[in-house]
């Protein structure tokens, strides 16, 4: 049986400290992933003095981990907490060289935007990162819906990102996804209240200081609409292309139209439209239903002379896995082929 981060927490709970309590107890274990029983995580002590004599407690948890059955291999960083002015998520845009810029160690981005909310632009995202993954790419994917982050909920991570040196931040793991999100760097049940420069800011540090590692494809989830977000990402970074994300109804393909014009405005190549929430297969008695309407994105598409990327499902195991943290494209699920095959068709088109 494959070892989870539940188990692992479960081992630390055992290890004590010399004060008293638990690592885990003592909120010290950030960046915990686990894939195919390689497991890796950070023990972030409180200040550096305490991080000096904790050396055999970081020895005695990857003793403790190694031992655990279907545990492969075991990374521990011990680090200090520190919070810097170079890590206050939402400051001002720093200065950078004219023109678009890569993003180190990054081959390809991939921009999911919509028009407008509340047409699945999030579970598209988390599932296009996760079926890449499973296609053999190495994949990133970063939240950057400011007012909004879902997807620490849709991949099932939690903790804030560790940063060992103050200045670079250790993005998370999951579901063989390397992932960064605002919601990790603030209280999530505190209001994003901020202005442009702040939004701009935010995205410039979590493209530029996280250590995202060589990738074949960074997904980028964006925000709804066409706002400071998008204008900083297309403008300042080298996109390899978007793909919008829309209903089929009328309403949501007038702002899905203007997505598109956008993108178009700011010379990023648009990869293609999906029409999500296509069709809901009644799971009682088989039958089909087109509650949103069928078809409107591809028919769209052609008028616009795009590529028409697939029609995916409106269904409730999507949304369960979704909320549940596994996405329904790391299963075996019927409603995960539409999504591999979205990754298939992306693989081609844009040469990831």
């Amino acid at each position: 049986m494959a070892v989870t981060q539940d188990d692992i927490l479960s081992t630390l709970e055992r290890l004590t400290l010399p004060g008293g309590g638990s690592l885990v107890a003592a909120d010290m274990i950030r960046a915990l992933s686990v894939e195919s029983g390689a497991v890796r995580f950070v023990i972030e002590a409180p200040d550096a003095d305490t991080a000096r004599r904790m050396n055999a407690i970081k020895e005695a948890a990857e003793k403790m981990v190694g031992e655990m059955p279907g545990v492969t291999s075991v990374s521990v960083i011990l680090t200090a907490h520190q919070a810097p002015p170079s890590l206050k998520i939402g400051r001002h845009p720093t200065p950078q060289a004219e023109g678009p810029q890569k993003v180190p160690g990054v081959a390809r981005i991939i921009a999911v935007g919509s028009g407008k909310g509340g047409v699945g632009k999030s579970t598209v995202s988390s599932n296009l990162a996760v079926a890449l993954a499973r296609a053999g790419k190495r994949v990133g994917l970063l939240d950057a819906d400011i007012y909004g982050p879902s997807q620490p909920r849709m991949m099932g991570v939690s903790g804030r990102p560790a940063s060992p040196d103050g200045k670079t931040i250790i993005p998370l793991s999951a579901h063989g996804v390397t992932m960064m999100s605002i919601g990790l760097m603030l209280d999530p049940d505190k209001a994003v209240v901020w202005r442009g420069p702040m939004l701009m800011g935010a995205l410039q540090q979590m493209l530029g200081q996280v250590a995202w590692g060589d990738l074949d494809v960074l997904v980028i989830d964006l925000p709804p609409g066409t706002g400071d977000v998008q204008l900083t990402l297309c403008q300042k970074y080298e996109v390899t292309g978007a793909v919008v994300v829309s209903t089929p109804q009328d309403v949501a393909l007038l702002d899905a139209r203007k997505a598109l014009d956008m993108f178009r405005t700011l010379n990023t190549p648009v990869l293609g439209l999906i029409e999500n929430m296509s069709v809901f297969v009644c799971p009682h008695c088989g039958e089909e239903s087109h509650i949103f309407g069928h078809g409107g994105v591809k028919d769209e598409a052609a008028r616009l002379g795009l590529p028409f990327l697939g029609a995916l499902p409106l269904s409730l195991d999507v949304r369960v896995s979704g909320d549940g943290g596994i996405p329904v494209a790391a299963t075996d699920a019927p409603e995960a082929e539409a999504y591999h095959a979205l990754a298939a068709r992306l693989i081609v088109d844009a040469k990831l």
